[in-house]
């Protein structure tokens, strides 16, 4: 991987974002409560992380494949088969993402795809101490960074919710972790190879 600043990051706007996210929005609250969606990371009264399959909100197909080019090139090799795990993370006014980090195997990139987001809705924080960057938040844009950066969302202050979608990028010929969940399963594990 070229190197990086300790907090850069990389910036991507998706083409026709209002109504990509318009259809992952009305398919995620179809599916949001089924038995199957696996949630974990429980912190300040909420499950951060929400894992739903790629066939049940198939309108992510083009977040998924920008995603994917895009970190192909950040990482230097666009023609790298990469593997890409990825969550869903639903804040509700009131709600914040603790610091965190997603460096936890053989993740090559990390990024967070923006599908709502309300005025005032949190701020995106990279980084810790001296060296944070804050970004605000832009529906349809993808930001890239390295696993290993710490952050984390400010609270919610408005009165909408705001859905953004998490992913870790790995080597196509491993599959990428899910993290083990709450309740004390193992974690299993999601690869999403297709373009």
């Amino acid at each position: 991987m070229p190197a990086f600043d300790p907090v850069e990051r990389h910036l991507l706007q998706l083409d026709d974002a209002e109504k990509v996210n318009a259809a992952i929005w009305k398919q995620y609250q179809a599916v949001r409560n089924d038995p199957a969606v696996r949630k974990s990371h429980f912190f300040e009264g909420r499950y951060e992380n929400i894992y739903i399959d790629a066939l049940l909100v198939s309108s992510l197909g083009p977040v998924l494949t920008a995603a994917r080019e895009g970190a192909r090139r950040m990482l230097g090799d666009p023609a790298q088969e990469l593997a890409v795990g990825f969550w869903f993370n639903e804040m509700h006014p009131g709600d914040v993402t603790v610091p965190h980090d997603h460096d936890e195997g053989d993740e090559l990139l990390s990024a967070v795809y923006y599908v709502r987001v309300p005025c005032d809705s949190g701020q995106l924080l990279l980084g810790r101490g001296e060296q944070t960057v804050t970004l605000t938040p832009v529906e349809g844009r993808l930001v890239f960074f390295r696993p290993g950066v710490v952050h984390e969302v400010t609270r919610n202050l408005s009165s909408g919710v705001r859905l953004s979608i998490g992913m870790n990028f790995g080597p196509a010929s491993h599959q990428v972790q899910r993290p083990e969940s709450q309740e004390g399963r193992e974690p299993d594990y999601i690869c999403d190879g297709g373009e």
